[in-house]
């Protein structure tokens, strides 16, 4: 059986392959001066906004908390002592301080920000995926943006899905009213780990225990090099007769399932064949400068991969850092930011502004990083396991947003929160304003709209992109 990843190429096993297909839902064609790609960096768990982007160095200890702010190289903006690269590259990116949602919950913030959509669906079930729920920005954008080339998805997901430590899938990331033939392609590099979170193997921890190491993590690109054996004049041959024995069947029944069926496997097979593609999908044998330039560990290891997926015409590359709720820091959130998550993360998107920049690509490729919420104001004074330090908890009403390239402006602050970092000072967006900048990124048209299963049209504007002129 061929692999791609996960995926069964021949048998299509899983269901991602019909992300493969020729679109047939294009909303609109991708015109005007627009990005061409968007990177789309998800902070499962929350980050704490006074600990990284939106510090508050005159309010009370309790709500200051443990760090320091240092200046960034923009006049009067400053952030987290422990962002130091990013604080040195503020001309490149801006933040936008007042991303906010009524969800204090993990699955209900996932869907608000992963889908753009505040109000929860109709019969949510914050323990499962259900189609119901409304379609993820990713699955809208694998329908609304034509392919580009090498038969690639327009949309992927890497390194891993969302899947709680017990077991339950975290709603949110899939096509859900859409269908889920509609689901984005997953790359699945990361092993399921239920045990420890973060940036393995050097920043990997437990939210109680601290630094450890599970030796049986390894990232692992996809495997997408022909069998031992099968060379591409053999492949040639299988696809020859498979075409015989498909077109027999369309003979037959002429259902339009066998020609979609055909379509993805010719898709599934060009993979195959195109070492460009392949490329793309391997960073263990990167230049080994590119990956000390990201670090060697899965948050570097993602982002060099998505880097490399702009590279051959992926529209949209959501990248989860972290697994599971890896910033959900109810617990010692001081030294779990500054020795496990903020330095991988620092390292990794200076890494990927730079590298983007120098490769004329920055321009033309949006790069926003967000989580489900923020993190309380208060600092809480409970220890809930012995040994464990203070930390903050859930906080929807506001959050920090990183924004860069695709024709942004650099060293710029949307909104504000108030002197305590609880709420909206200034200019409040909600989710719905934040898809509807991807969406604008990529050259959807404000009047676009997708089709349900039953050809129902859906709008996919539900608010207007944030401004930044």
């Amino acid at each position: 059986m061929l692999q791609a990843g996960s995926v069964g190429l021949l048998g299509l096993g899983m269901n991602h392959a019909t992300a493969l297909r020729a679109a047939d839902l294009v909303a609109g064609s991708h015109g005007g001066d627009r990005a061409k790609s968007v990177i789309f960096v998800f902070l499962s768990g929350g980050l704490a906004q006074h600990d990284s982007f939106d510090p508050k160095p005159d309010a009370p200890a309790d709500i200051r908390g443990e760090f320091s702010s240092i200046a960034t190289a923009t006049p009067g903006v400053r952030i987290c002592e422990h962002l130091p690269m990013l604080a040195a590259r503020s001309a490149m990116w801006s933040q936008i301080r007042s991303l906010t949602s009524p969800h204090n919950g993990h699955s209900e913030g996932h869907i608000a920000i992963l889908s753009g959509r505040t109000p929860l669906p109709p019969g949510f079930n914050g323990t499962k995926p259900q189609s119901s729920d409304w379609p993820s920005i990713a699955s809208v954008a694998g329908v609304a943006v034509p392919p580009r080339s090498n038969n690639l998805p327009p949309a992927v997901v890497l390194p891993e899905r969302l899947v709680h430590r017990e077991g339950r899938v975290i709603p949110g990331q899939f096509g859900g009213t859409l269908g889920s033939r509609r689901d984005p392609w997953f790359i699945e590099a990361s092993p399921y780990n239920p045990n420890s979170y973060g940036a393995y193997p050097d920043y990997e921890f437990h939210f109680v225990r601290g630094r450890e190491q599970n030796k049986d993590l390894k990232f692992q690109s996809p495997n997408l090099s022909l069998p031992q054996g099968l060379t591409r004049s053999r492949l040639a041959d299988r696809d020859g007769l498979l075409d015989i024995l498909e077109g027999q069947r369309r003979e037959l029944s002429r259902l339009a399932a066998a020609e979609s069926f055909d379509r993805h496997r010719q898709a599934a097979i060009s993979l195959l064949t195109d070492p460009g593609v392949q490329r793309a999908f391997d960073v263990q044998n990167a230049d080994p400068r590119a990956l000390d330039r990201y670090g060697r560990n899965s948050f570097g290891w993602s982002l060099l991969m998505a880097r490399q997926l702009v590279e051959v015409g992926v529209s949209l590359i959501q990248v989860n850092l972290g697994n599971d709720e890896t910033w959900d820091t109810h617990d010692n959130n001081f030294p779990l930011l500054r020795d496990c998550l903020l330095p991988p993360t620092d390292h990794g998107i200076s890494a990927l502004l730079d590298d983007l920049h120098e490769r004329g690509l920055l321009h033309e490729t949006l790069i926003v990083m967000c989580g489900e919420m923020g993190r309380t104001p208060k600092v809480n004074g409970l220890n809930r396991s012995p040994g464990c330090k203070p930390g903050r908890d859930h906080w929807g009403a506001v959050q920090t947003v990183l924004i860069a390239g695709g024709g942004t402006p650099g060293g710029i602050v949307i909104g504000a929160s108030d002197k305590q970092g609880a709420y909206p000072a200034a200019a409040p967006q909600l989710p719905e304003n934040l898809a509807a900048t991807i969406y604008h990124a990529l050259g959807i048209p404000a009047t676009a709209a997708w089709k349900d299963e039953l050809d129902r049209p859906h709008h996919i504007y539900h608010g207007e992109p944030i401004l930044f002129g």
